[in-house]
């Protein structure tokens, strides 16, 4: 009888595939709709389950986290629904066309959801009554224009440029953000690990899984919703 396969392991969830609670006790989000004025950058750090440093801002008395632009230093003043300067936070209609900015809300009130990770910018372009259009890359979305966006460019661009040299340092890496490391493929595995394990004889197993399978079970290609040439 063979043991049970990774994605089972993983989705009984075992300490092997948990991660550890407190790399994710940072939360990303933004002040209330209604601040506004100066506020403070009192710390810069980094956390283990984001590529960017944050920075923790204060505000009167609130305080809240998001990712640290490049640029930015401890005990910095920024300003929310100021100008239109590095590290400030704007609503998307008040920031001025070709502005780059990063930590943009879906939906106003909901904090930053997209464009977090180091490195990431998006670009403020067309603007009418109700939206506010921001090219990523090649893409194009369009947003409320109430949402709220910082100015700038995420700190931590070129993170993936130095090699790893090391395997310890990926183990150490994939074991903060409770990843499974080294992913082995599964033909090169024994027999008894996997349906598809061992190269003896010549009766290949099917690598479509099958339709109904369930989760553990669907090892391999989708099964498709139809076969045969397209008359």
């Amino acid at each position: 009888m063979g043991k049970r396969l990774t994605k089972q392991a993983r989705g009984k969830g075992s300490l092997t595939y948990r991660v550890r609670p407190k790399a994710y006790r940072y939360k990303i989000s933004y002040p209330s709709l209604n601040a506004s004025g100066k506020a403070r950058i009192a710390k810069l750090f980094n956390s283990s389950a984001h590529s960017s440093p944050l920075i923790e801002v204060r505000i009167n008395k609130e305080k809240f986290i998001i990712p640290a632009p490049n640029g930015i230093y401890e005990g910095q003043e920024i300003e929310i629904n100021g100008s239109a300067q590095i590290g400030n936070i704007l609503k998307l209609q008040d920031i001025p066309q070709g502005t780059k900015v990063f930590n943009v809300e879906t939906v106003p009130g909901n904090g930053g959801k997209i464009l977090r990770s180091a490195g990431c910018n998006g670009t403020i372009m067309g603007k009418d009554d109700k939206r506010v259009e921001i090219i990523i890359r090649r893409r194009k979305i369009k947003l409320n224009k109430d949402c709220r966006a910082t100015v700038g460019v995420v700190a931590g661009d070129g993170r993936t440029a130095k090699p790893f040299v090391k395997a310890g340092k990926m183990h150490h890496l994939m074991l903060s953000k409770g990843r499974k490391w080294h992913r082995t493929s599964a033909v090169k595995t024994n027999a008894v690990d996997h349906p598809f394990g061992s190269g003896r004889g010549k009766r290949i197993k099917s690598k479509i899984a099958k339709r109904n399978a369930p989760p553990g079970r669907k090892a391999g290609h989708i099964r498709p919703k139809r076969t045969g040439k397209r008359k």
